[in-house]
């Protein structure tokens, strides 16, 4: 049986095969493979797209889904996070999609599963799905062509699971990942340039990824507002100019903070792409998981 807790669960050969499964996705019409599966989602963090993207994937290949309510649910009564799951998992579900604050839990729940583990995001390390769904963005943009390009994801690198992602799948299809980010923000390690200005940077990028400010996730305030963040970080039309980069956002975006309400509309960014994308790499996911 396997589970999907980080990208690396997946070779690069499994990867591909899923984007021509996400491919025939995006131009079928609804099927019904999962037929008579039951696919249970259980989200103790806020999510909109993560969230609605699975359960209308699901759906879309004929599965039920069970939306679990975390605050009514047996955990605010004292319960375990594993008690909870392995009763959920005898009633005999086909998968768990999970989301928590907590760093690497999905992967201590596989012990208690008979069915794929799906991570929809813990904490600050992982969020496989949406580095996938990225990577496919990127992968259809230059035509399977990815070695040599360059990205540069902005922002809060240090708390950003997006991030921590990308950074791990990206160099696998030879793209060159730098980061930019202010000092408070910086990931700690030799293994990528780091820049301190997108300005910097900038003429030698194919790729631009902004990320949300984590604020959740911080102990500390950094900026008096996020306006003041906003000069050095946020996406421009005048940063951009004339140049033939993509730019991507896993969503939210704060507007005006990550990319202005310009930027936005300009069809050089795939948010909304990507967001369509995350449905079809969704699909091909539980496919694979499930049926396999």
């Amino acid at each position: 049986m396997q589970h999907l807790i980080r990208t690396s669960d997946f070779s690069k050969e499994e990867i591909l095969s899923l984007f021509d499964d996400a491919r025939d996705f995006l131009t079928s019409k609804p099927n019904e493979i999962l037929k008579g599966k039951i696919i249970v989602t259980l989200f103790f963090e806020n999510s909109t797209r993560t969230r609605s993207s699975f359960e209308i994937a699901a759906k879309r290949l004929g599965a039920e889904v069970v939306s679990l309510d975390v605050g009514s649910s047996s955990t605010s009564k004292g319960e375990t996070i594993y008690d909870t799951v392995a009763n959920i998992n005898a009633m005999k579900p086909d998968a768990i999609i999970i989301r928590h604050s907590e760093c690497g839990l999905p992967e201590t729940l596989v012990g208690y599963v008979d069915c794929p583990i799906l991570n929809a995001g813990d904490g600050r390390h992982s969020h496989p799905t949406q580095a996938l769904l990225d990577l496919f963005t990127i992968y259809e943009h230059f035509d399977g062509k990815t070695d040599g390009k360059k990205i540069g994801i902005v922002g809060d690198v240090r708390n950003s699971r997006v991030a921590g992602s990308n950074r791990r799948l990206l160099p696998r299809f030879g793209i060159e990942v730098n980061l930019i980010a202010p000092d408070c923000f910086k990931y700690e390690s030799d293994d990528f340039k780091q820049f301190s200005t997108i300005a910097e940077v900038i003429d030698d990028l194919d790729i631009v990824m902004s990320l949300r400010s984590q604020l959740e996730r911080h102990n500390l305030t950094y900026f008096e507002s996020l306006n003041e963040y906003a000069k050095d970080f946020c996406i421009t039309s005048e940063l951009m100019a004339d140049k033939d980069i993509l730019l991507l956002h896993p969503g939210p975006v704060n507007r005006n903070i990550d990319i202005t309400d310009e930027m936005l509309k300009d069809p050089r960014c795939k948010v909304l792409e990507q967001v369509t994308n995350g449905v079809a790499i969704r699909a091909a996911v539980l496919k694979k998981l499930i049926l396999a």
